[in-house]
């Protein structure tokens, strides 16, 4: 009584199958993968996000001597 045998798990995978249907067993299974996809792709980011955003403060650095700081006006005052 402690564990399932193969017959159980069929049973119940018959039951799901008839109360969700396929089609949407299929998109919760296809937005399950795209999820974890998306985490690992994220964790792998996440040292490259880092090396990118020392890169932007060099260049923004860089860059700050060739902007022209302008102040704009309301002339409808």
């Amino acid at each position: 009584m402690g564990s399932f045998s193969i017959w159980h798990w069929l049973i119940v995978l018959v039951i799901v199958m008839l109360v969700f249907g396929t089609k949407k067993l299929r998109n919760i299974g296809t937005d399950l993968g795209g999820a974890v996809k998306g985490f690992k792709e994220g964790m792998k980011s996440s040292d490259t996000n880092e090396q990118s955003k020392e890169q932007i403060a060099q260049n923004a650095s860089a860059n700050s001597e060739n902007t022209v700081d302008v102040h704009a006006k309301d002339v409808n005052k």
